[in-house]
């Protein structure tokens, strides 16, 4: 872009997610935000809205929503305007698993949650990490309670909550979601020092490409961190991947998914008009063919349609297949809980699933915690 475009220049700064996270908020609420605002829609773009702090995009990135998959444009929609696009891969919560470790243990991979559990004595007797966690990260934790919640009850009881139903938390489906975690820390499912495992440092990720975990449940983009940090393993076949199990007498949909549907641009209300136009024009070229392929060629899931041409007969074939089927295939595609509230409730939110799995907290004091954040 900039080498095409030199009067619209685009600098950019990077960050650690959770250091981003503070950083930003502080920039938006002190009217200094950057032009090209990266977020990831949900609860914390509700409030940009509701306090006009980015601006309008429906008709001027018309085009490239037309190619985008159409569920994942939504988190950044606000009463039917589009106030945020879709800015890179699509982002589901995958099951992955060492081939190697489950060939040692002689295992195959859960399709349920009794399997699952079955699986935790068997690989802990040989020598390894049932579960890799990054406990010190906090969210890794809430994909858990996401999946179960879901397979157990649906969508319904996480919408109630949305929507701010009084005692919402109350669902028997989270209860029972919350008391299935529990049983699996206490068998040993995620070893002993999973509160000490740091995601931004991908220490989770090489817990089982160093032979030392079996399985993490991780985002999409974990497998680019596997390729990036463990080539060799990922290239000699060793790195598995499944849909998260089933759970028995659950009603929710197995083809549902959570996780990010990708992260999102917003523009800045406080950009200068040159700046808000120079930014307009870059999003209204946002995935040219050479940008999703640049995805694809990651091991990421590109977000737009009729993306297969891009993806058959590449190296990350198997793995963005699968991703790409899942999201195209998935019943509902949840946002991730701490993205799809509001920052306060949020931040309620991992305090408290913390204390749940270091079995600090009980799940009914867990639930009678968020309950009092509902407004």
């Amino acid at each position: 872009w900039n080498a095409a475009h030199e009067d619209q220049q685009i600098a950019t700064e990077w960050f650690a997610n959770d250091a981003y996270k503070e950083k930003i908020r502080t920039a938006v609420g002190a009217g200094n935000a950057p032009t090209l605002l990266y977020n990831w829609a949900g609860g914390t773009l509700a409030d940009y809205v509701a306090n006009e702090q980015v601006i309008d995009l429906t008709e001027a990135t018309a085009d490239v929503q037309a190619r985008v998959i159409p569920s994942l444009l939504v988190p950044g929609q606000i009463d039917g305007r589009t106030y945020a696009l879709p800015n890179n891969n699509s982002q589901p919560v995958v099951l992955y698993y060492s081939k190697l470790a489950f060939k040692a243990a002689g295992v195959e991979p859960p399709k349920t949650w009794t399997e699952l559990m079955g699986l935790v004595p068997t690989l802990a007797d040989a020598g390894y990490i049932p579960f890799a966690e990054a406990g010190a990260s906090q969210w890794p934790y809430l994909m858990w309670i996401e999946y179960l919640v879901d397979r157990i009850g649906g969508a319904d009881p996480f919408a109630r909550i949305v929507a701010g139903e009084k005692d919402a938390w109350s669902d028997p489906a989270i209860t029972s979601a919350l008391e299935k975690i529990q049983e699996l820390v206490k068998a040993g499912g995620f070893g002993s020092s999973y509160g000490s495992v740091d995601a931004d440092a991908g220490a989770d990720i090489a817990l089982v490409h160093t032979g030392k975990a079996a399985m993490l449940l991780q985002g999409s983009w974990a497998y680019g961190t596997f390729l990036t940090d463990s080539p060799d393993f990922v290239k000699a076949g060793n790195l598995g991947f499944a849909a998260f199990p089933t759970v028995a007498g659950g009603v929710g949909d197995p083809s549902a998914v959570v996780g990010n549907q990708s992260n999102f641009w917003s523009v800045s209300a406080s950009a200068s008009p040159d700046a808000q136009t120079a930014a307009k024009d870059y999003l209204a070229d946002l995935f040219t063919d050479e940008y999703v392929k640049s995805i694809v060629d990651g091991g990421d899931i590109p977000p737009t349609i009729d993306a297969q041409k891009f993806i058959k007969g590449t190296e990350q074939e198997e793995f963005v297949g699968f991703g790409y089927d899942l999201v195209l295939d998935s019943s509902n595609f949840q946002l991730s809980w701490d993205q799809e509230l509001d920052s306060a409730t949020s931040q309620a939110l991992l305090d408290n699933i913390q204390q749940l799995f270091a079995l600090s907290m009980t799940p009914q004091q867990f639930i009678d915690s968020m309950n009092a954040t509902i407004k």
